[in-house]
């Protein structure tokens, strides 16, 4: 008897499906966890960078990896003697609520608040709509397009 035989050999397809809802929501989340890292920094008065590797070619021509760092920008400005937080989705503002886009607040602190609010509703899967709804594609027509076809 061989060592083969006593294994149990099966086929298998490997599914790598996943639900496009929840890699969305992981993906905010991810997010909005590195805005507190960001919001923390602020409070101090620094920025918050993420430290990557870059290959590059050197003078003799070798491919190396260099440290260099990488700026996250903040969701959160101040205006109007206050601040506003938005969440957003890669570069697109999320309409949190349905209509508006920012979340106004009176000072640095509160913003950490807004922060962990938006964190566990995303968690929770309140804001999966409102995701949805910015990741869609738009048809990408002229102006006057459709009006031409439609007359003629």
């Amino acid at each position: 008897m061989t060592a083969l035989a006593k294994l149990n050999f099966k086929s298998v397809k490997r599914s790598t499906a996943r639900d496009p809802v929840i890699a969305r929501r992981d993906k905010l989340v991810a997010a909005l966890e590195e805005q507190q890292l960001v919001h923390a920094a602020a409070l101090k008065g620094d920025h918050y960078q993420v430290e990557k590797t870059k290959w590059i070619s050197n003078e003799q021509g070798e491919r190396v990896a260099v440290k260099t760092h990488r700026r996250v920008r903040p969701w959160f400005f101040e205006q109007d003697s206050g601040w506003y937080v938005q969440c957003r989705y890669g570069a697109r503002v999320i309409a949190a609520d349905g209509t508006n886009n920012a979340v106004f607040v009176k000072s640095l602190k509160d913003v950490g608040d807004v922060i962990a609010v938006l964190l566990s509703a995303t968690k929770s899967g309140e804001l999966d709509a409102a995701v949805a709804r910015a990741v869609e594609r738009k048809p990408r027509t002229k102006p006057h397009a459709a009006k031409a076809t439609a007359n003629g």
